[in-house]
């Protein structure tokens, strides 16, 4: 190969890597669009039920009831993140909710015991509830799917038994008036689940332990390879899933006033639709505490909305239920698209890197030969 022909060859790589430096610009463009598809489907929902129905979409006390009252969806969702990003599965997030609940109303109204006594022994509950999982699905290694199935079983049958299958209200007006206080025209619960997701996402984002969670989740026998006490770590996430899930059942009760031993089970839905749903946003591929707050709202936007058109009631579990599968299904397709965006990417590079070395190389070698002659000849 000649040096003329050598430097063409550069050329052509340097037009090549060009060209894939802006592809990479439009892969980085599509990426940072996910990142808010769904705010920004939110704000469509918004402007859509808006346009139809202004006069009572529109209105203050509609935001301020989506915005005020998901309070326990919210605390429930983000406390189930914490094992999803893990990879386990936690089916008894609800049921744990729902007997906190349960044990604030029977201990509080029925036992006449103090409201703060109560609400202590129901927060035992949950870490009592954590362990257990843990246990099971830790230290005998049982499938979490299976394990926490399980116990959301035995919750439900034991929130039957200690309320004798009856709702139970009148709870301690010191909770309820504390719950639902306003400020700023939102209840306490808003602000209170706002701190909560600020600390969950600090740990998750934040701190090595959140960064464990990550890895684990991700490829949990490499994690152990790598010298991450995974077991250690699986156990707390799924204790923090349900204490949060208790805490979610001390707001329910203190926001409705009563508790109800067979309504925790509509919660559990809502949010894994809202956590897998979340992780196509902010942060696509990925369980975070942001997507999912935003989806909570973005579901009770378009299920108000469609409340005030007149549709009925059961639609809402159909329309959970389609999300979650939708979610899901595109969850996985993203992840997937990430996933060969990032090979092609490698592979580029190093054929564009292997290119232009080997026109170095021979650039360098004409030239060596080129300088080799002249000295001949003189």
């Amino acid at each position: 190969m000649t040096l003329t022909d050598s430097l063409r060859s550069g050329d052509r790589v340097t037009r090549e890597r060009r060209g894939f430096s802006r592809l990479s610009d439009l892969l980085s463009r599509r990426e940072n669009l996910e990142r808010i598809a769904l705010p920004v489907l939110w704000l469509a929902a918004i402007i859509i039920f808006g346009a139809i129905e202004p006069g009572t979409f529109l209105n203050v006390r509609n935001f301020q009831s989506i915005f005020g009252f998901q309070g326990v969806s919210v605390i429930l969702a983000i406390g189930l993140l914490v094992p999803l990003t893990t990879g386990d599965f936690d089916l008894s997030v609800a049921a744990t909710m729902g007997m906190s609940s349960m044990v604030v109303a029977v201990l509080n109204v029925n036992d006449h015991w103090s409201i703060g006594l109560a609400i202590l022994v129901a927060l035992g509950i949950g870490l009592v509830v954590g362990i257990v999982n843990a246990f099971f699905v830790v230290r005998i290694g049982v499938n979490a799917f299976i394990v926490t199935l399980a116990t959301a079983t035995i919750l439900d049958g034991l929130a039957l038994a200690v309320s004798n299958e009856s709702a139970i209200g009148g709870i301690s007006n010191s909770l309820v008036n504390l719950t639902n206080q306003e400020y700023g025209g939102l209840p306490v619960s808003f602000y209170f689940e706002i701190i909560i997701a600020l600390v969950i996402w600090y740990v998750m984002v934040m701190t090595p332990t959140g960064r464990k969670w990550l890895f684990i989740g991700r490829n949990a026998e490499v994690a152990r390879l790598s010298g991450i006490a995974t077991g250690r770590l699986r156990a707390s996430a799924l204790v923090i899933a349900a204490v949060l899930s208790a805490v979610a059942g001390v707001v329910n009760a203190g926001t409705i006033g009563a508790a109800d031993p067979t309504s925790a089970a509509v919660y559990l839905l809502p949010a894994y639709a809202a956590a897998f749903l979340g992780a196509t946003t902010f942060t696509p591929g990925r369980f975070n505490v942001w997507g999912t707050v935003i989806t909570i709202y973005f579901l009770d936007t378009c299920f108000s909305g469609l409340q005030l058109l007149g549709i009925a009631n059961w639609i809402q579990q159909i329309f959970y239920g389609s999300v979650l599968v939708v979610a899901v299904a595109v969850a996985q397709g993203s992840g997937r698209g990430r996933r060969k965006r990032r090979r092609q990417r490698v592979d580029d590079t190093v054929g564009a890197s292997t290119k232009v070395s080997a026109v170095t190389d021979s650039a360098i070698a004409a030239s060596g030969a080129l300088s080799g002659q002249g000295v001949h000849g003189a």
